[in-house]
């Protein structure tokens, strides 16, 4: 399995640009190479079997510069982009508004879950434009628990294969749709993908809550990709005055998660933190939070990283 993580930080990129916390100071004023700040674009990974087809995980509003500078999915000619496919893992606007960005009438498959696929097309009338000509989405419907095979829009099989846990009923808050009526907790979802020799990656860029069937799940997988988006719970009440909890949020903050993920001995081959928040003192390479991060064995994940399963 072929991966690339096209984008690392969480909504609003880093530096956020309308922000001017210490972070974000301190890496516009430090952009070189060598800084122990690094420019981040919005979360997104790319996945492939053959290195020719690629399914993206999720559709961030960064996703036309993450294209570009990712030699793999430039277009081989006119309207014949490497890019198959998409997999929606929840309907936040730093997940889905890439998808506009892909509406140039080339044919693509959409995965996501039925509550998250009534939001998109059914709700939202931007998201025609992904429908103008026959066929260029064909929007497919995702269940949890059983995998299921990447398929490109006119049908054929990718070599990966995808399950999904559907793990939040927090739906954002553009959704006018009262929750009760769209499907039970499907607002968010981890994603797991397989290669056909069994290497396996999970994807969990915002987790509220570690379940038992989360954990079992977990176990074992060759690549973890986890929410880092917070440090702390009460990171952005510390920095601005007001706000809300990462638990709020629907994040378990990084050093909670550190601790909990420990205490169950969870055993996977390589793991990192991915989504950061433009607040999250690990972004910074020289400090305690960062030091702490890989004395427990973990990565944090950037941009432009390409990884081999």
């Amino acid at each position: 399995m072929h991966i690339r993580i096209l984008g690392s930080a969480a909504g609003g990129g880093f530096p956020q640009w309308n922000c001017g916390c210490a972070n974000c100071v301190a890496v516009r004023r430090n952009a070189q190479a060598n800084s122990t700040l690094k420019p981040r674009t919005q979360a997104q990974i790319a996945l492939s079997a053959d290195s020719s087809s690629w399914f993206l995980a999720g559709a961030s509003p960064d996703l036309h510069l993450q294209i570009e500078n990712t030699k793999a999915l430039h277009p081989r000619a006119l309207r014949d982009s490497p890019i198959a496919g998409v997999v929606l893992g929840g309907a936040d606007l730093d997940h889905v508004v890439g998808l506009l960005l892909l509406r140039e009438l080339q044919p693509l498959r959409v995965y996501a879950a039925r509550s998250i696929l009534r939001i998109l097309r059914d709700e939202n009338s931007m998201f025609g434009m992904m429908n103008r000509v026959e066929p260029q989405v064909v929007w497919t419907p995702m269940s949890s628990g059983k995998a299921f095979p990447l398929l490109s829009a006119d049908g054929k099989d990718s070599g990966l294969r995808c399950e999904v846990l559907f793990i939040s009923g927090r739906y954002p808050k553009y959704v006018k749709t009262d929750a009760a009526h769209l499907g039970d907790n499907e607002a968010g979802a981890a994603l797991f993908f397989e290669s056909a020799s069994g290497k396996r990656l999970a994807y969990l860029p915002a987790i509220g809550n570690l379940t038992d069937r989360l954990i079992e799940k977990i176990q074992g997988v060759d690549l973890l990709l986890f929410d880092g988006t917070f440090w702390s719970d009460d990171e952005l009440i510390r920095i601005q005055g007001a706000g809300e909890t990462a638990h709020q949020m629907g994040h378990i903050p990084v050093e909670e998660s550190l601790r909990l993920l420990k205490n169950i001995n969870i055993k996977v081959e390589r793991k990192m933190f991915i989504h950061l928040n433009n607040t999250n003192p690990m972004l910074n390479e020289a400090s305690g939070e960062r030091k702490a991060v890989r004395e427990a064995g973990w990565e944090v994940a950037e941009d432009n990283w390409q990884l081999e399963l």
